[in-house]
């Protein structure tokens, strides 16, 4: 039996509102591919260029709770400050982040990333220094390629110590499309 696709939305709307879900997910369209959003009550917990849900549920639902489930709406202020940066609207985001199940280190090196200016690019060293351990550039890089929510933590902001494009999870091409887009350089995927 299949459930009637007003019924389903309705579900989904309503476990979202009466805050049933523990997770809620869903996909946007964007310059780099389409991307897999998931919020959690506390803020934007991952943003991934795979947009294949079964391969984010399972993490998903071991991080934060086992209610995951595909609702839009929880997701509509992610989509919009995505989108306004996107389109030069903004070059920072205020959206909430929920990186609580990360080890302490991941944590404070996103925190630390989280300050590289819009426009701006940082090297692994410089961001191993700032977070107090200037030797660590390895396990900074480390860290970054877990990055759970990538351009509102904007790794692709950081850079190999000769500034060559080094270590992004969404691949070389999407890194240098990010970083064109914010430099207003853009042409497209595959264009760079």
């Amino acid at each position: 039996m299949t459930v009637p696709t007003d019924l389903d939305l309705r579900f989904r709307t309503e476990a979202a509102a009466q805050g049933l879900l523990d997770v809620a997910y869903d996909f946007t369209d964007s310059p780099v591919g389409t991307l897999l959003l998931a919020t959690t009550e506390r803020g934007v917990c991952r943003i991934s260029f795979d947009p294949e849900a079964e391969h984010a549920l399972e993490p998903l639902a071991r991080d934060f709770g086992a209610r995951v489930l595909q609702s839009a709406k929880p997701l509509d202020p992610v989509r919009r400050e995505l989108d306004d940066s996107f389109e030069h609207r903004r070059d920072s985001f205020d959206l909430p982040v929920d990186i609580t199940p990360l080890p302490a280190f991941q944590r404070m090196v996103l925190e630390e990333l989280a300050r590289v200016p819009y426009g701006e690019v940082q090297t692994y060293g410089g961001l191993a220094a700032k977070i107090g351990n200037p030797k660590a550039a390895r396990a900074v890089g480390g860290a970054l390629n877990r990055n759970p929510v990538p351009i509102v933590l904007p790794c692709h902001r950081v850079v190999g110590s000769t500034g060559s494009l080094v270590g992004y999870a969404g691949g070389l091409e999407r890194k240098r499309a990010l970083l064109d887009l914010e430099s207003g350089q853009f042409g497209g995927l595959g264009t760079t």
